[in-house]
């Protein structure tokens, strides 16, 4: 038995030796602010596999399987020398880093211990080094995750932001970027483990730290103008200063960027998949915010799956650290979607929705969403925690120029008889349609799409009956919905018949296309070689799968909805809609699912006072440090390996 314990002993003894000779080094390891590149360096790794890999921990005192996130060594050209580098950009998690390299084979694979997509994810037996702490220089204190709102009130502006701890901080503010000198204090809110309702949000793996939400109101300001603020405070430091377009009650112009389904992208694989697409979503709108000049006010709005963290807390951070160039400048506003909100225990469950609200939140039950934005109207509903906050930022609605904008929740309640729609049948009867001629309303589940999906067929059943009626009688103009990853672009419709006006008949519009790629182009059918995918019925008047957005111009006689692809950034559906009822398609030649309409056709209409090519450089220019990113490989590590990253078919 002794022998035997020696003898173990030393066979232990001999493969920590075997592994122990691997050296890490990081530089530099103080990084000013989120978006800074860490170089981690390597040597010495004895008997290489394509494997072994470089895990990404924070807190530092992380179990070796709760990572951040990893890469392959053999990411590094020079991995088949037992040396190397890889570059990395890291987010603030407001908890320092560090670097582990762990040895893995083909051997060792354990397919029951796998990520979201089904890939067995790295084993952690043999530990070969671990580098330094990596700190971030103002950690604690530095504001960050910046973004912007509207309220209910035309002269106020909302600024939200995340910082380490919750000591006072404020917004200080005015029209001269030297001299801030007005100041609103700030609220600081934050949420706990035990407020999230199921693993892996309320679990070691998937909680981090998420923080102190803090928001701050901007009052009293004149209309129309730029204004300069930065966040922060004396004592714990303040954020870079950004600027914004206040509200204009007098202006009849409107103009926004409309998407859905964004998500955001890691540079590192972790538990689930990251979207790379919306790198590009994110490039091209700002080119365009930019392209606007200094007097335009002008938004965004998100409909729903948002950051697609599904439990996985980090994640939240990377979204807002991606979209702050954007929130930062112009109002971002969102309105709840599955990935948000829906576990089985969430209050409103129908029979007829059994099949319809799953586990998609990945236990977060709306709690991060709620407390991360604050849309005006301060709707809520109860959540399925009992301590948890309630679910906030459902339903609510503005006036922005000549177009009433409307977000509903289609994953709480909105059946005749309920508190939502209540608000939906007041807030379209009070539409004052000579100061807004347009009415568009926004969720998330489309009431139209030709996406076969089973799951949501109830919901567009229920939709169709109790929220189309309200639509349909107070003239909604248009209908935005997500969910489905594409884009599809529908007649004046009602009641599933195309009608010769809007009024009526509103415009659907399908617009899931910002970011996530865990759907085919359209829904293909088996046995049906002849016509493999579902036909594209005669009501449906164009459908893409190009990634993209929504750009969105009105005045008091037009709107334009034009759809732009983000592999060239230009136009390839437009749609235009006269006050006068009349609803002109963009296709010159009377096709479907072809590319029409052209960056230069939309000119006139957008860059209202032109757009030089420096800006477009200097935007370019703004994003090396993403696009420098090294693009995920289709598989998982080389080319040898037995499994490969599948796009799952879910919504």
């Amino acid at each position: 038995m002794i022998a035997a314990v020696y003898t173990l002993f030393f066979f232990f003894l001999l493969i920590s030796s075997v592994y122990s000779k691997a050296t890490i080094s990081i530089s530099p390891q103080t990084l000013n602010r989120s978006g800074d590149i860490v170089v981690i360096k390597w040597s010495g790794v004895e008997s290489p596999s394509d494997l072994d890999w470089l895990g990404i921990y924070s807190p530092p005192d992380s179990p070796h399987d709760h990572f951040i996130g990893y890469k392959f060594l053999s990411d590094s050209p020079t991995w088949q020398s037992g040396s190397g580098s890889i570059s990395l950009p890291l987010t603030n998690l407001r908890s320092n880093y560090t670097f582990r390299i762990f040895h893995w084979t083909q051997s060792e694979i354990n397919p029951k211990h796998q990520d979201h997509d089904h890939n067995p994810l790295p084993g952690t037996r043999h530990l070969l080094t671990e580098s330094n702490q990596l700190n971030f220089r103002f950690a604690v204190n530095r504001p960050e995750q910046i973004h912007l709102s509207y309220t209910d009130n035309i002269n106020e502006m909302r600024v939200v932001f995340v910082t380490g701890d919750g000591e006072e901080r404020e917004a200080r503010y005015g029209e001269v970027k030297d001299k801030l000198d007005n100041i609103a204090v700030a609220r600081g809110v934050r949420y706990e483990i035990e407020h999230m309702c199921h693993a892996p949000a309320n679990s070691t793996v998937g909680w981090r730290d998420p923080g102190w939400t803090f928001d701050a109101v901007m009052k009293n300001l004149k209309q129309g103008i730029r204004y300069y603020y930065q966040v922060g405070s004396d004592l714990k430091g303040w954020s870079e200063i950004h600027s914004f377009v206040s509200r204009n009650e007098g202006s009849e112009e409107t103009l926004a960027f409309m998407f859905g389904d964004m998500g955001c992208y890691t540079p590192y694989t972790t538990f689930i998949r990251g979207e790379e697409e919306s790198l590009s979503t994110v490039k091209w709108i700002l080119r365009d915010i930019e392209a606007l000049g200094d007097d335009k006010p002008v938004i965004v709005s998100h409909i729903g799956d948002i950051s697609y963290a599904r439990g996985y807390s980090w994640i939240w951070d990377e979204f807002f650290t991606q979209i702050e160039p954007i929130a930062s400048k112009v109002p971002y506003h969102v309105c709840i979607g599955n990935h948000e909100y829906d576990w089985p225990n969430q209050p409103w469950k129908p029979d007829w929705a059994a099949y319809v609200y799953g586990k998609d939140s990945g236990g977060e039950c709306g709690v991060p969403y709620s407390v991360k934005f604050n849309m005006p109207g301060n709707s809520t509903e109860a959540t399925g925690m009992v301590k948890g906050p309630q679910s906030r930022n459902l339903y609510y609605s503005y006036d922005m120029g000549s177009v009433h904008f409307v977000y509903i929740s289609t994953e709480t309640d909105f059946l005749k008889g309920g508190k939502q729609y209540s608000f939906l049948k007041s807030d379209l009867e009070s539409v004052n349609r000579s100061k807004t001629p347009f009415v568009v309303v926004q969720g998330h589940r489309p009431m139209y799409t030709t996406s076969r999906k089973i799951r949501d067929a109830a919901i567009r059943e229920k939709m169709i009956e109790h929220l189309e009626p309200l639509l349909v009688k107070n003239n909604v103009t248009v209908a935005l919905w997500g969910h489905v990853h594409r884009y599809e672009r529908f007649c004046a419709i009602s009641n599933n018949t195309c009608g010769e006006r809007w009024q009526g008949n509103p415009v659907h519009l399908v617009i899931g296309m910002a970011g996530k790629d865990s759907q085919p182009m359209w829904e293909p059918r088996a046995n049906h070689e002849d016509v493999p995918i579902f036909p594209q019925p005669a009501n449906s008047m164009y459908r893409g799968g190009e990634f993209g957005y929504i750009r969105l111009v009105a005045n008091k006689e037009r709107l334009t909805l034009s759809y732009v692809g983000n592999h060239d950034g230009e136009v390839h559906d437009v749609v235009e809609i006269l006050a006068s009822g009349e609803v002109i398609s963009g296709s010159d030649d009377g096709t479907k699912d072809s590319n029409f309409g052209s960056e230069s056709d939309f000119a006139v209409l957008w860059y209202i006072e032109g757009a030089s090519v420096m800006v477009v450089g200097v935007i370019f220019g703004y994003f090396v440090g993403f696009l420098s990113r090294k693009k995920k490989e289709s598989g998982v590590g080389s080319s040898n390996r037995s499994w490969i990253q599948v796009k799952n078919e879910e919504t």
